[in-house]
Protein backbone atom coordinates (compact mmCIF):
# COMPACT_ATOMS: atom_id res chain seq x y z
CA UNK A 1 0.00 0.00 0.00
CA UNK A 2 2.44 2.35 0.66
CA UNK A 3 4.62 1.81 -2.74
CA UNK A 4 1.17 2.10 -4.35
CA UNK A 5 0.83 5.70 -2.32
CA UNK A 6 4.38 6.68 -3.13
CA UNK A 7 3.98 5.70 -6.78
CA UNK A 8 0.80 7.95 -7.24
CA UNK A 9 2.36 10.86 -5.19
CA UNK A 10 5.07 11.07 -7.50
CA UNK A 11 2.93 10.88 -10.76
CA UNK A 12 0.58 13.42 -8.74
CA UNK A 13 3.84 15.55 -8.41
CA UNK A 14 5.03 15.11 -11.81
CA UNK A 15 1.26 16.25 -13.17
CA UNK A 16 1.72 19.15 -11.47
CA UNK A 17 5.46 20.22 -12.92
CA UNK A 18 4.09 19.86 -16.09
CA UNK A 19 0.71 21.65 -15.39
CA UNK A 20 3.46 24.49 -14.38
CA UNK A 21 5.68 24.08 -17.56
CA UNK A 22 2.46 24.30 -19.55
CA UNK A 23 1.26 27.39 -17.86
CA UNK A 24 5.24 29.28 -18.02
CA UNK A 25 4.68 28.56 -21.47
CA UNK A 26 1.83 30.36 -21.45
CA UNK A 27 2.94 33.20 -19.86
CA UNK A 28 6.22 33.62 -22.13
CA UNK A 29 3.76 33.47 -25.01
CA UNK A 30 1.42 36.36 -23.51
CA UNK A 31 4.54 38.21 -22.28
CA UNK A 32 6.61 38.76 -25.63
CA UNK A 33 3.20 39.30 -26.88
CA UNK A 34 2.87 42.53 -25.07
CA UNK A 35 6.77 43.05 -25.31
CA UNK A 36 5.71 43.38 -28.79
CA UNK A 37 3.31 46.29 -27.96
CA UNK A 38 6.28 47.50 -25.93
CA UNK A 39 8.93 47.83 -28.06
CA UNK A 40 7.31 49.28 -30.56
CA UNK A 41 5.83 51.51 -28.26
CA UNK A 42 8.94 52.51 -27.40
CA UNK A 43 10.53 53.34 -30.49
CA UNK A 44 7.63 55.89 -31.69
CA UNK A 45 8.01 57.34 -28.60
CA UNK A 46 4.31 56.79 -26.88
CA UNK A 47 3.34 56.93 -23.62
CA UNK A 48 3.59 54.01 -21.24
CA UNK A 49 2.45 53.59 -17.95
CA UNK A 50 2.69 50.12 -17.42
CA UNK A 51 4.34 46.74 -18.33
CA UNK A 52 2.32 44.19 -16.46
CA UNK A 53 3.45 40.42 -16.53
CA UNK A 54 0.49 38.54 -14.72
CA UNK A 55 -2.83 39.52 -13.37
CA UNK A 56 -4.08 40.65 -10.19
CA UNK A 57 -2.35 41.69 -7.37
CA UNK A 58 0.76 43.08 -7.45
CA UNK A 59 3.71 41.25 -5.85
CA UNK A 60 6.33 43.48 -7.38
CA UNK A 61 6.66 46.47 -8.52
CA UNK A 62 9.31 49.24 -10.00
CA UNK A 63 8.51 52.77 -11.23
CA UNK A 64 11.27 54.05 -13.44
CA UNK A 65 12.35 58.08 -13.35
CA UNK A 66 9.79 59.11 -16.09
CA UNK A 67 6.87 57.27 -14.40
CA UNK A 68 6.55 54.20 -16.25
CA UNK A 69 5.66 50.97 -13.99
CA UNK A 70 6.90 47.26 -14.35
CA UNK A 71 5.20 45.13 -12.28
CA UNK A 72 4.74 41.33 -11.57
CA UNK A 73 1.30 39.98 -10.67
CA UNK A 74 0.11 37.46 -8.85
CA UNK A 75 -1.73 35.48 -11.83
CA UNK A 76 0.37 34.14 -14.32
CA UNK A 77 -2.17 34.19 -16.75
CA UNK A 78 -1.83 37.06 -19.00
CA UNK A 79 -0.56 40.44 -18.84
CA UNK A 80 -0.78 43.84 -20.61
CA UNK A 81 0.83 46.71 -21.98
CA UNK A 82 -0.95 50.09 -20.59
CA UNK A 83 -0.77 52.97 -22.78
CA UNK A 84 -1.19 56.10 -21.95
CA UNK A 85 -5.15 57.85 -23.03
CA UNK A 86 -5.57 54.51 -24.97
CA UNK A 87 -9.20 55.07 -24.75
CA UNK A 88 -10.09 58.27 -23.80
CA UNK A 89 -8.68 61.76 -25.82
CA UNK A 90 -6.34 63.66 -23.62
CA UNK A 91 -3.96 66.64 -24.71
CA UNK A 92 -0.29 64.46 -23.74
CA UNK A 93 0.74 64.52 -26.97
CA UNK A 94 2.50 60.90 -26.25
CA UNK A 95 -0.99 59.19 -25.55
CA UNK A 96 -1.59 56.63 -27.74
CA UNK A 97 -4.58 58.18 -29.68
CA UNK A 98 -2.63 61.38 -30.47
CA UNK A 99 0.08 59.27 -32.25
CA UNK A 100 -0.43 59.01 -35.85
CA UNK A 101 -2.29 56.36 -37.26
CA UNK A 102 -0.02 54.52 -39.00
CA UNK A 103 2.11 54.25 -36.03
CA UNK A 104 -0.49 52.70 -33.90
CA UNK A 105 -1.59 50.21 -36.49
CA UNK A 106 1.91 48.60 -36.19
CA UNK A 107 2.18 48.56 -32.53
CA UNK A 108 -1.33 46.89 -32.18
CA UNK A 109 -0.37 44.20 -34.56
CA UNK A 110 3.20 43.88 -33.09
CA UNK A 111 2.34 41.50 -30.27
CA UNK A 112 1.06 38.72 -32.91
CA UNK A 113 4.32 39.50 -35.71
CA UNK A 114 6.67 38.84 -31.76
CA UNK A 115 4.06 35.37 -31.31
CA UNK A 116 4.89 34.33 -34.66
CA UNK A 117 8.32 34.89 -34.59
CA UNK A 118 8.92 33.04 -31.86
CA UNK A 119 6.65 30.17 -32.55
CA UNK A 120 9.21 30.29 -36.30
CA UNK A 121 12.17 29.90 -34.10
CA UNK A 122 10.97 27.30 -32.06
CA UNK A 123 9.91 25.42 -35.59
CA UNK A 124 12.72 25.96 -36.86
CA UNK A 125 14.63 24.53 -33.62
CA UNK A 126 12.68 22.11 -33.36
CA UNK A 127 13.35 21.13 -37.39
CA UNK A 128 16.74 21.28 -36.73
CA UNK A 129 17.09 18.96 -33.71
CA UNK A 130 14.38 16.05 -34.62
CA UNK A 131 14.18 17.20 -38.19
CA UNK A 132 10.99 18.59 -39.83
CA UNK A 133 7.78 16.97 -39.74
CA UNK A 134 6.82 13.91 -41.31
CA UNK A 135 4.52 10.79 -41.91
CA UNK A 136 5.51 7.27 -41.96
CA UNK A 137 3.71 4.47 -42.98
CA UNK A 138 4.19 2.24 -39.97
CA UNK A 139 2.80 -0.96 -41.47
CA UNK A 140 1.06 -1.59 -44.70
CA UNK A 141 -1.76 -4.31 -46.15
CA UNK A 142 -0.63 -6.72 -49.01
CA UNK A 143 -0.11 -4.99 -52.47
CA UNK A 144 -2.63 -7.42 -54.06
CA UNK A 145 -3.86 -6.83 -56.99
CA UNK A 146 -2.36 -3.09 -57.26
CA UNK A 147 0.90 -4.70 -56.95
CA UNK A 148 4.59 -3.98 -54.76
CA UNK A 149 5.42 -0.82 -58.05
CA UNK A 150 1.74 0.87 -56.93
CA UNK A 151 2.33 0.68 -53.47
CA UNK A 152 3.53 1.93 -50.10
CA UNK A 153 5.93 -0.23 -48.14
CA UNK A 154 6.46 -0.02 -44.61
CA UNK A 155 8.47 2.55 -43.40
CA UNK A 156 8.17 4.67 -46.35
CA UNK A 157 8.62 8.40 -44.95
CA UNK A 158 5.96 10.48 -46.99
CA UNK A 159 7.11 14.04 -47.93
CA UNK A 160 5.03 15.02 -50.28
CA UNK A 161 1.70 13.92 -51.91
CA UNK A 162 0.42 15.54 -55.53
CA UNK A 163 3.28 18.26 -55.99
CA UNK A 164 2.52 19.26 -52.39
CA UNK A 165 4.57 19.17 -48.87
CA UNK A 166 3.54 16.56 -46.58
CA UNK A 167 3.76 17.48 -42.46
CA UNK A 168 0.19 16.36 -40.92
CA UNK A 169 -1.87 13.51 -42.11
CA UNK A 170 -4.93 15.95 -42.18
CA UNK A 171 -2.37 17.09 -45.54
CA UNK A 172 -2.62 13.87 -47.04
CA UNK A 173 -6.29 14.04 -46.97
CA UNK A 174 -6.22 17.58 -48.62
CA UNK A 175 -3.57 16.11 -51.11
CA UNK A 176 -5.60 12.91 -52.44
CA UNK A 177 -9.46 14.18 -51.52
CA UNK A 178 -11.82 13.40 -54.56
CA UNK A 179 -10.01 10.89 -56.10
CA UNK A 180 -11.49 7.59 -56.92
CA UNK A 181 -10.54 4.27 -56.62
CA UNK A 182 -7.83 2.99 -59.12
CA UNK A 183 -6.41 6.75 -59.94
CA UNK A 184 -2.66 7.37 -59.49
CA UNK A 185 -1.16 9.94 -56.99
CA UNK A 186 2.10 11.33 -57.01
CA UNK A 187 4.20 10.88 -53.55
CA UNK A 188 7.68 12.20 -52.91
CA UNK A 189 9.35 9.79 -50.12
CA UNK A 190 12.26 8.45 -48.38
CA UNK A 191 12.72 4.50 -48.64
CA UNK A 192 15.30 3.22 -47.66
CA UNK A 193 17.26 6.48 -47.10
CA UNK A 194 17.07 7.33 -50.31
CA UNK A 195 14.27 9.92 -51.51
CA UNK A 196 12.23 8.87 -54.55
CA UNK A 197 8.96 9.98 -56.35
CA UNK A 198 6.39 6.45 -56.56
CA UNK A 199 3.17 6.59 -57.85
CA UNK A 200 0.22 5.06 -55.57
CA UNK A 201 -2.89 3.64 -56.54
CA UNK A 202 -5.84 4.40 -54.86
CA UNK A 203 -7.17 1.58 -53.09
CA UNK A 204 -10.63 3.52 -52.26
CA UNK A 205 -12.63 6.48 -53.25
CA UNK A 206 -12.01 9.53 -50.98
CA UNK A 207 -14.70 12.42 -49.87
CA UNK A 208 -13.13 13.31 -46.04
CA UNK A 209 -15.77 14.96 -44.65
CA UNK A 210 -13.71 16.00 -41.59
CA UNK A 211 -10.01 15.41 -39.89
CA UNK A 212 -11.28 12.25 -37.81
CA UNK A 213 -12.05 10.15 -41.00
CA UNK A 214 -9.00 8.28 -40.73
CA UNK A 215 -10.61 4.96 -41.41
CA UNK A 216 -11.04 5.94 -45.30
CA UNK A 217 -7.41 7.06 -45.59
CA UNK A 218 -5.88 4.18 -44.73
CA UNK A 219 -8.44 2.35 -46.88
CA UNK A 220 -7.14 4.91 -50.05
CA UNK A 221 -3.32 4.65 -49.01
CA UNK A 222 -3.00 0.92 -48.48
CA UNK A 223 -2.27 1.50 -44.76
CA UNK A 224 -3.21 -1.12 -42.10
CA UNK A 225 -5.77 0.16 -39.13
CA UNK A 226 -7.41 -1.51 -36.34
CA UNK A 227 -10.93 -0.85 -35.28
CA UNK A 228 -12.87 -1.89 -31.94
CA UNK A 229 -16.15 -3.90 -31.23
CA UNK A 230 -18.59 -1.02 -32.22
CA UNK A 231 -16.70 -0.04 -35.78
CA UNK A 232 -14.34 2.72 -34.06
CA UNK A 233 -10.60 3.49 -35.32
CA UNK A 234 -8.30 2.89 -32.45
CA UNK A 235 -4.84 2.38 -34.25
CA UNK A 236 -3.74 2.89 -37.48
CA UNK A 237 -0.42 2.68 -39.51
CA UNK A 238 0.71 5.99 -39.70
CA UNK A 239 3.09 7.46 -37.23
CA UNK A 240 4.70 11.10 -36.99
CA UNK A 241 8.21 11.08 -37.90
CA UNK A 242 11.34 13.94 -37.98
CA UNK A 243 13.41 13.93 -41.27
CA UNK A 244 16.70 16.02 -41.79
CA UNK A 245 16.85 18.19 -45.36
CA UNK A 246 19.36 20.25 -44.54
CA UNK A 247 19.74 24.30 -43.64
CA UNK A 248 17.61 25.81 -45.91
CA UNK A 249 15.21 22.94 -46.41
CA UNK A 250 14.90 23.36 -42.68
CA UNK A 251 14.42 27.19 -42.79
CA UNK A 252 11.96 26.66 -45.89
CA UNK A 253 9.62 24.10 -44.67
CA UNK A 254 9.77 26.60 -40.94
CA UNK A 255 8.08 29.22 -42.63
CA UNK A 256 5.79 26.78 -44.44
CA UNK A 257 4.64 24.32 -41.10
CA UNK A 258 3.85 28.09 -39.36
CA UNK A 259 1.14 28.72 -41.87
CA UNK A 260 -0.07 25.11 -41.97
CA UNK A 261 -0.54 25.70 -38.48
CA UNK A 262 -2.09 28.69 -38.83
CA UNK A 263 -4.35 27.59 -41.06
CA UNK A 264 -5.66 24.39 -39.13
CA UNK A 265 -7.05 27.51 -37.05
CA UNK A 266 -8.73 29.08 -39.52
CA UNK A 267 -9.92 25.59 -40.59
CA UNK A 268 -11.44 25.28 -36.90
CA UNK A 269 -13.06 28.33 -37.05
CA UNK A 270 -14.90 28.15 -40.21
CA UNK A 271 -16.05 24.28 -39.09
CA UNK A 272 -17.49 25.78 -35.91
CA UNK A 273 -18.96 28.46 -38.10
CA UNK A 274 -20.67 26.15 -40.58
CA UNK A 275 -21.16 23.55 -36.87
CA UNK A 276 -19.15 20.64 -39.07
CA UNK A 277 -17.17 21.13 -35.94
CA UNK A 278 -19.66 20.83 -32.08
CA UNK A 279 -18.44 23.71 -29.27
CA UNK A 280 -17.16 20.64 -27.40
CA UNK A 281 -14.21 20.26 -29.34
CA UNK A 282 -12.78 23.56 -28.16
CA UNK A 283 -11.59 24.85 -24.90
CA UNK A 284 -10.51 28.18 -23.33
CA UNK A 285 -7.16 28.82 -21.05
CA UNK A 286 -7.98 25.57 -18.83
CA UNK A 287 -8.07 23.01 -21.61
CA UNK A 288 -5.25 25.06 -23.42
CA UNK A 289 -2.78 24.43 -20.04
CA UNK A 290 -4.40 20.91 -19.56
CA UNK A 291 -3.55 19.90 -23.25
CA UNK A 292 -0.50 20.96 -23.41
CA UNK A 293 0.63 19.64 -20.04
CA UNK A 294 -0.46 16.17 -21.35
CA UNK A 295 1.50 16.75 -24.66
CA UNK A 296 4.66 17.68 -22.56
CA UNK A 297 4.45 14.68 -20.53
CA UNK A 298 3.91 11.98 -23.40
CA UNK A 299 6.02 13.54 -25.83
CA UNK A 300 9.29 15.37 -24.30
CA UNK A 301 11.14 18.21 -25.45
CA UNK A 302 9.91 17.82 -29.34
CA UNK A 303 6.26 18.07 -27.74
CA UNK A 304 7.10 21.28 -26.08
CA UNK A 305 8.74 22.75 -28.70
CA UNK A 306 5.50 22.04 -30.84
CA UNK A 307 2.77 22.82 -28.53
CA UNK A 308 4.41 26.23 -27.65
CA UNK A 309 5.49 27.12 -31.52
CA UNK A 310 1.07 26.51 -31.96
CA UNK A 311 0.22 28.72 -28.93
CA UNK A 312 2.15 31.65 -30.63
CA UNK A 313 0.86 31.47 -34.11
CA UNK A 314 -2.52 30.38 -32.52
CA UNK A 315 -1.92 33.44 -29.77
CA UNK A 316 -0.66 35.81 -33.23
CA UNK A 317 -3.87 34.76 -35.16
CA UNK A 318 -6.46 35.17 -32.38
CA UNK A 319 -5.46 38.24 -31.57
CA UNK A 320 -5.04 40.01 -35.28
CA UNK A 321 -9.23 38.52 -35.57
CA UNK A 322 -11.42 41.38 -35.87
CA UNK A 323 -12.59 40.97 -32.78
CA UNK A 324 -13.82 43.42 -30.05
CA UNK A 325 -11.14 44.23 -27.69
CA UNK A 326 -8.23 42.27 -29.79
CA UNK A 327 -6.02 43.93 -31.49
CA UNK A 328 -7.27 43.36 -35.04
CA UNK A 329 -10.60 44.99 -33.87
CA UNK A 330 -8.72 48.25 -32.17
CA UNK A 331 -6.40 48.28 -35.63
CA UNK A 332 -9.44 48.23 -37.73
CA UNK A 333 -10.82 51.33 -35.77
CA UNK A 334 -7.77 53.55 -36.06
CA UNK A 335 -7.62 52.28 -40.26
CA UNK A 336 -11.52 53.62 -40.19
CA UNK A 337 -9.99 56.83 -38.11
CA UNK A 338 -7.08 56.99 -40.79
CA UNK A 339 -9.28 56.92 -43.95
CA UNK A 340 -11.99 59.17 -42.01
CA UNK A 341 -9.56 61.47 -41.04
CA UNK A 342 -11.50 61.72 -37.77
CA UNK A 343 -12.51 58.95 -34.98
CA UNK A 344 -15.44 57.16 -34.23
CA UNK A 345 -16.64 58.54 -30.83
CA UNK A 346 -13.77 57.62 -28.06
CA UNK A 347 -16.75 56.53 -25.53
CA UNK A 348 -18.17 54.49 -27.70
CA UNK A 349 -14.98 52.67 -28.63
CA UNK A 350 -13.98 51.88 -25.10
CA UNK A 351 -17.83 50.39 -24.89
CA UNK A 352 -17.51 48.06 -27.87
CA UNK A 353 -13.79 46.69 -26.51
CA UNK A 354 -14.98 46.41 -22.98
CA UNK A 355 -18.23 44.43 -23.52
CA UNK A 356 -16.10 42.14 -26.18
CA UNK A 357 -13.61 41.98 -23.73
CA UNK A 358 -16.70 40.45 -21.11
CA UNK A 359 -18.08 38.24 -23.79
CA UNK A 360 -14.43 36.75 -24.17
CA UNK A 361 -13.72 35.59 -20.43
CA UNK A 362 -17.04 34.28 -20.58
CA UNK A 363 -17.27 32.67 -23.86
CA UNK A 364 -13.39 30.97 -22.19
CA UNK A 365 -15.05 30.04 -19.09
CA UNK A 366 -17.98 28.57 -20.83
CA UNK A 367 -16.17 26.22 -22.86
CA UNK A 368 -14.06 24.97 -20.46
CA UNK A 369 -16.75 24.10 -18.33
CA UNK A 370 -18.37 22.17 -20.44
CA UNK A 371 -15.96 19.89 -21.15
CA UNK A 372 -15.53 19.31 -17.64
CA UNK A 373 -19.20 18.76 -17.42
Amino acid sequence: MELLFLTSFGEVMSYILYILIAILILLVMITVHEFGHYITGKIFGFGIDEFAIGFGPKIFSKTKKDGEVFSVRALPLGGFCSFRGEDEDISDPVAFNNKKPWQRIIVLVSGALMNYFLALLLIALMFGIYGHTAIMTYTVTDAGEYGEEYSFRDRDVILSADGKNVYLVTDLMNAIDGRKAGDEVSFGILRGGKEMQVAIKMRADTDFKNVEDMQTLCEALGVTYETDGDGALIDYGFRSTGVRLGFFHTLGRSFEYSFKLAGTIFTVLKQLITGALGIGSIGGTITTISVTADAIRVGGLWSFLNISAFIGVNLAVFNLLPVPALDGSRAIFTLIEWIRKKPINRRVEGIIHAVGFVLIIIFALFVDLQRCF
